[in-house]
């Protein structure tokens, strides 16, 4: 279904499209499939609506999210079993995620009441200055399949506290995290209008209704370079306020002094993380050349001892990937970097075992000699495979890490206090780990720099993005 105006209602043409559960084939269930007259009726419910919700206090607001809040931990366990059978990542993965969308929920409950204005100094006796931060309007987010529930709340919280009203097209792949997610806005008593959900098969008819709608002030999408690049480009012609995050090409340098296999254990643990289809995985590890081969045997030991299949199984860490092109873009990755010389140590083949067979996975993967001429060394893989880089210096690594167009995240590990502030100095991206797999909170700013994005999600910058600056000027 699609939430409009505070009302759960078919698509405009009457059509469904399917949701498939990634790791088995099954159909999960048909939802809407909502059109470009749809998200226009989203649109003018969120427009209509935000005269009264912006009008609202800070602490009202707030207390709608620290009610949806309360909603999403008590349904926290059927939200992460529902995860798993629409994305497939694990369970434990799908719990986590979970509390993580819960935190963006009460960290902006508060934020709400922290939008503060300013009087500013005036050049004339006569003359003072106000500075108040007020809601942009409506908001059209694009959100994408590989955290499905955390990404709706990382833009609709801010969004909300702000004053601004939203609409929401969520990936065309996991609809029905993002149905059980508004459920809870409705059950909260959030007015109508306020929130609004246009699930789609057709992304690109309902995101350009979101770019090119007068009504729609500001866009937060996260997803790819390639399309995020579009998007900016289309929304440039009506001036509308962008926030992105998009993709990424992590390094994770192992300097000399760190201990090679806590890094290793570091590295299997974030690279592996939702079968790699993270932002923030790392897609390069350089590893100094004396304790390469320390540092390689500890990844493989547990790279190996990795087992894939569905996530509701006891035991799986490795899920399945989306789709079957995302399967065809890890395979042709690894082929490639083997014909040009790199050596498969562990994995490097899709896995189709009896319980396998219908599902898109791909072994665990680890590399060694990967050089730059490689697509792997140059392009993001989202996928479940590790290539390892040898360095012999510092200035060298760092060179080679800032060699992307992409600056999202990045890892150092290093027991050397020196060391670690010249490589989080030096390193061109938004987001340094220092001996730390898990650089992110609510709390904390989200964000990268060249082409991995504008902005920044979380923390008290990401309501920032949702607020307008005003200032009046008083002659007295």
């Amino acid at each position: 279904m699609l939430y409009i105006n505070g009302e759960w209602v078919n698509s405009s043409n009457g059509k469904t499209f399917e949701s498939i559960n990634p790791a088995t084939g099954e159909v999960l269930g048909e939802v809407a499939d909502g059109t470009k007259e749809d998200a226009k009726r989203a649109i003018d419910a969120a427009e209509d609506a935000f005269q009264s919700w912006s009008g609202l206090t800070a602490f009202e607001r707030s207390n709608y999210l620290y009610r949806v809040y309360q909603l999403m931990m008590e349904k926290k366990e059927e939200l992460a079993e529902l995860m798993t059978k629409e994305q497939g990542k694990p369970l434990k993965a799908s719990r986590n995620e979970v509390q993580y969308a819960a935190d963006f929920l009460i960290w902006y409950a508060e934020e709400a009441k922290r939008v503060y204005g300013d009087v500013l100094p005036a050049p004339r006796s006569d003359q003072r200055f106000i500075l108040l931060r007020q809601p942009i309007g409506v908001v059209g987010a694009i959100t994408p399949w590989n955290y499905p529930i955390s990404m709706l709340t990382r833009k609709i919280a801010p969004a909300l506290a702000a004053g601004c009203t939203i609409v929401l097209k969520p990936a065309e792949q996991t609809p029905l995290c993002a149905i059980e997610t508004i459920k809870l806005f409705h059950e909260a008593g959030v007015p109508k209008g306020v929130v609004n959900l246009v699930p789609t098969s057709n992304p690109a008819e309902v995101g350009d209704e979101l770019l090119t709608n007068e009504k729609v002030k500001k866009i937060t999408f996260t997803g790819s370079t390639e399309v995020g690049k579009m998007i900016a480009e289309k929304a440039a012609r009506q001036v509308k306020r962008v926030s992105m995050e998009l993709g990424g090409h992590a390094p994770f340098i192992v300097f000399p002094d760190a201990d090679p296999v806590h890094a290793a254990k570091g590295a299997s643990l974030v690279k592996f993380l939702n079968t790699g289809q993270a932002c923030i995985s790392p897609n390069r590890i350089f590893v100094h050349k004396d304790i390469v081969e320390p540092f390689t045997k500890t990844l493989v030991e547990r790279v190996n001892k990795m087992r894939a299949g569905y996530g509701l199984e006891e035991g799986v860490s490795i899920g399945p990937l989306v789709d079957q092109a995302a399967l065809e873009k890890v395979d042709n990755q690894v082929k490639d970097a083997r014909e040009k010389g790199a050596e498969v140590i562990a994995g490097g083949k899709r896995l189709d075992d009896d319980h396998l067979i219908n599902g898109y996975f791909y072994a665990p993967t680890v590399l060694s000699n990967v050089t730059p001429d490689m697509l792997i060394y140059r392009e993001e893989t989202f996928g479940p495979v590790a290539p390892i880089i040898v360095f012999e210096d510092e200035d060298e690594v760092i060179e080679m890490a800032n060699d992307t167009n992409y600056g999202l995240a990045s890892y150092v590990y290093t027991n050397d206090l020196k060391t670690a502030f010249r490589a989080f100095e030096k390193l061109r991206f938004g987001i340094v780990g220092i001996n730390d797999i898990n650089p992110t909170a609510a709390a904390v700013p989200f964000g990268g720099v060249k082409e991995s994005g504008l902005g920044r999600e979380g923390g008290k910058e990401g309501i920032l993005e949702y607020l307008d600056v005003k200032v009046g000027g008083f002659s007295i």
